[in-house]
């Protein structure tokens, strides 16, 4: 399970191969919420709730978790599951919506180094809310309307507030949409590269986290970072995932 500061993802392991996922919104109760996603996921796998022989919880609210699961640090799910999607991945950037971090595997997807942006949402997923908000443009269509601008002028990504400041200013300018939403994905980007810059960049570099599935935000990251990112299938469910592999693990008296 991964509960995080919206959504909770969870993840069904059986003999090594993922058999059922599903996710929630975690509104106002995330033991609620994780409890319908271990439902749904169960459900999908033909699984019971007395089937499950361990429980395991990563994310900010894991200790909200039910089921009285084991927990793992957030860096080390996102070590673990993107070695067992991405054997080469020795580099994960994960954005999630409050938070953003990056982090150093070894071959083993054991974690050996991690950076965690500032406690700002400029850095996250709440930043493009935010902007979109700002821009009156749906959260889904900002990154293909970012993809439409040639050019992007700099805005304040080191706070929400000082961003939607900036937005603002540009919307009275009458810059166009499309160049002020690359704006917002450029100044985040920007954050995101220099926060991964003081880890040290080891290929392959694995993007996760439901943000890797904004397009506007991956290609302004590309631009920053000066390479191709790798995103793997289902990248929001990487942390649930890593939580399911170390339970697995666990289960059989590994490490």
């Amino acid at each position: 399970m991964d509960l995080g500061t919206q959504r909770v993802q969870v993840v069904v392991l059986k003999d090594g191969a993922v058999v059922g996922r599903a996710q929630a919104f975690a509104g106002f109760d995330p033991t609620k919420a994780a409890e319908q996603a271990v439902n749904e996921a169960l459900t999908q796998a033909n699984l019971k709730l007395s089937d499950v022989n361990h429980f395991s919880a990563t994310g900010s609210a894991m200790d909200m978790a039910p089921y009285k699961p084991t927990t793992v640090s957030m860096m080390g799910a996102d070590a673990k599951a993107a070695v067992f999607l991405i054997p080469k991945a020795r580099t994960i950037i994960d954005v999630g919506a409050e938070e953003a971090r990056a982090v150093k595997t070894d071959e083993r997807g054991i974690m050996v180094d991690f950076v965690v942006n500032e406690r700002c949402a400029a850095g996250a997923g709440a930043f493009i809310e935010a902007m979109a908000r700002a821009l009156e443009v749906k959260l889904e269509d900002m990154g293909p309307l970012s993809l439409k601008a040639e050019r992007a002028s700099p805005i304040n990504a080191s706070c929400v507030i000082f961003g939607e400041s900036d937005v603002v200013s540009l919307i009275h300018r009458q810059e166009s949409k499309p160049e002020i939403a690359r704006a917002v994905f450029d100044a985040m980007a920007d954050r995101i590269s220099s926060m991964v810059h003081r880890l040290g960049i080891t290929p392959e570099v694995v993007l996760v986290g439901g943000v890797a599935r904004d397009p506007g935000f991956v290609a302004s990251l590309n631009r920053k970072l000066g390479l191709t990112v790798v995103i793997p299938e289902n990248p929001e469910y990487v942390g649930a995932l890593g939580a399911a592999l170390i339970a697995a693990t666990r289960v059989k008296g590994g490490a």
